[in-house]
Parts: C-alpha cells; sequence; structure tokens
C-alpha cells in the first residue's frame, strides 16, 4: 500500500452534485480537514480548476473538503424560482430571502467550528493575502454566490454576512471569485503546498512582491541568470532578493510599499 493510499484510508472527500442536499445519501463530513462551503445556482462548476493540480490533489488526500448548496433546490414552487423583480423597479432580478434563508440555513447546520459566511460582492472589503491566511486559520468558510442583480439586503444583515470582492470589477456571478479565493487559502494549508517555504517567499507574504525567478539554461535567447544566483553565496542571494523585491513593490505598486513602510 502506497503513503498516498495509507493517508486516503477510511476518508472520502465531497463533489460537487446537482442534487439536493437534503435527498443525498447521507455524506460524512471529514474529521479536521479545512471545509469550503459554496451556496451557487451552479454546483456542477465545483471543483473546476480546485480539482487540479495540488488543490486537487489534497482535495483527494481529505486535507480539505468542498461542499455545494444547490439554490435551484431550495426554489420556490414547481419552477424552483430563485429570484423576482426589484423592489422600487429597476433592470435584472434579485434573489429571493425566502430562497437564500434556507440554503444559507442548510450550509450553517453543517458547518463545524469556526467558519466565516461570506456573500461575495463587489462592493464587499477586497481579499487579500492576510484575509486568506485567516480563513486558513478557521476550520473553513461559507461563500454565497451571488448571481444577476445580487442578494435581498435583509439577508445580509439578518445573517451578519460579510462582504468581500475579488476586486474593482464586476463578475457574472460569485463563482469564479468563490475558486480563486478558495484556492488562495487551501495552498496555505498545512501538507498542500509540497515546500512550505514557497508560501513564505511569494508575492504578498510579507507585505512584498516577489522577487524574479530563473531556471535552467543557464543562458536562453542571450539573456543570462544574474550571477549573484549563481554563486553559491547564500547570504548574498538572500539579499539580492530582498533588494529586488523591495525595488518592483515600489516600482509597481506603491500603495503596497507605502503600508510595507508604515508597518510597525
Amino acid at each position: 500500500m502506497t503513503d498516498k493510499a495509507k493517508r486516503a484510508q477510511g476518508r472520502k472527500s465531497i463533489s460537487a452534485t446537482l442534487k439536493p442536499r437534503e435527498l443525498m445519501t447521507d455524506t460524512p463530513t471529514l474529521a479536521g480537514a479545512w471545509m469550503a462551503q459554496v451556496i451557487t445556482l451552479f454546483p456542477q462548476a465545483f471543483p473546476g480548476v480546485l480539482g487540479e493540480s495540488l488543490t486537487g490533489r489534497a482535495l483527494q488526500d481529505g486535507l480539505w473538503q468542498l461542499q455545494t448548496y444547490d439554490l435551484r433546490a431550495h426554489g420556490i414552487g414547481k419552477h424552483r424560482n430563485v429570484d423576482d423583480t426589484p423592489a422600487g423597479g429597476g433592470a435584472g432580478m434579485v434573489l429571493r430571502p425566502d430562497v437564500l434563508e434556507s440554503a444559507i440555513i442548510a450550509a450553517r447546520n453543517a458547518a463545524k467550528g469556526i467558519m466565516p459566511l461570506v456573500y461575495l460582492s463587489p462592493r464587499g472589503r477586497r481579499f487579500d493575502q492576510s484575509m486568506a491566511r485567516d480563513w486558513a486559520r478557521a476550520d473553513g468558510v461559507t461563500l454565497l454566490c451571488g448571481r444577476f442583480e445580487g442578494v435581498d439586503e435583509r439577508v445580509i444583515r439578518h445573517f451578519g454576512i460579510a462582504e468581500v470582492s475579488l476586486g474593482d470589477f464586476v463578475l457574472t456571478g460569485g463563482e469564479i471569485a468563490a475558486q480563486a479565493m478558495i484556492d488562495a487559502t487551501v495552498r496555505l494549508l498545512p501538507g498542500v503546498l509540497g515546500n512550505a517555504e514557497s508560501a513564505v517567499e511569494e508575492s504578498h507574504s510579507n507585505g512584498l512582491l516577489e522577487h524574479p525567478q530563473y531556471t535552467k539554461p543557464a543562458e536562453w535567447q542571450g539573456h543570462a541568470i544574474p550571477d549573484v544566483l549563481m554563486s553559491g553565496n547564500h547570504a548574498k542571494i538572500t539579499a539580492w532578493r530582498r533588494a529586488m523585491s523591495e525595488q518592483i513593490t515600489r516600482d509597481r505598486r506603491p500603495d503596497l510599499w507605502a503600508a510595507f513602510q508604515d508597518k510597525p
């Protein structure tokens, strides 16, 4: 039996499904595994890219788990309606509070420990590496993916939902943002990255952008790897990388550089 098989024995990962969760055979959660819950109209979009590479392997190994909650399964009437026209008029449709309430309660009843409840919204606080670290320290996160013109404001206030934005732009829905945020968080979980130092040295981990990276061949198209990286002098290499990180951050992201300088 391989080491991988030993780790995975007796543990099951949760995959996306079109069936309402309450109509599924009960699937046990994994004790101690970080959990991502996603409330969405498109559960079939998950795990998507999260099922590939390091995050996919970690999902299979039970280092984290995924639960999707299909909003349509909580819809109203024969046609499972999930939205209606905006009060006061206007374009588009708004997700109904009664539908959202049912889905949120289903997810929260299955939540374990400390799991922030988040609505993916362009008007929310911008997601960053610090938030990813906070989520990774929790037991998981519950993400509500909006669609159309968004969700009824009363739901946000009633459940005390935090609003988080992927950036200063608008997406068609929250699913892409959810996958990006889950990816950024899962890779910080113990055992996910092959080299734990990778998460320490990369961009934003210490408030700076990452230094340039090089690999073989030593010379390509007339461009050589900087001599210091080939010197074998680790102290000089460390100093060079730090200087390059500072220079790139100062040139490309003055906002990050100012925040870095203000750090105690």
